[in-house]
């Protein structure tokens, strides 16, 4: 699987490593992704989800229905 949010979408950046001679080779900026179970109890079952820390910042502070309705409407999520 890839490292993707699965809520929000965000996804790997590139860039570069800058050298302090002003060398410029490419990186990669990975996503912080953690791989969380989540109760929802609407439908009163488990889901496990692979979502970044911004995302498990926004279920703390929204709730994880309100989460999900919002990456439903975006298409991140299968209805």
């Amino acid at each position: 699987m890839s490292r993707v949010c699965e809520l929000t979408g965000k996804k790997a950046m590139t860039g570069n490593h800058v050298s302090h001679a002003l060398n410029r080779r490419k990186r990669k900026f990975n996503v912080n992704l953690i791989k969380k179970r989540f109760y929802i109890p609407e439908e009163d079952k488990w889901i496990t989800l692979k979502v970044s820390t911004s995302a498990l910042k926004n279920i703390n502070k929204k709730g994880i229905t309100a989460v999900l309705k919002e990456a439903r409407e975006k298409g991140f999520l299968k209805k």
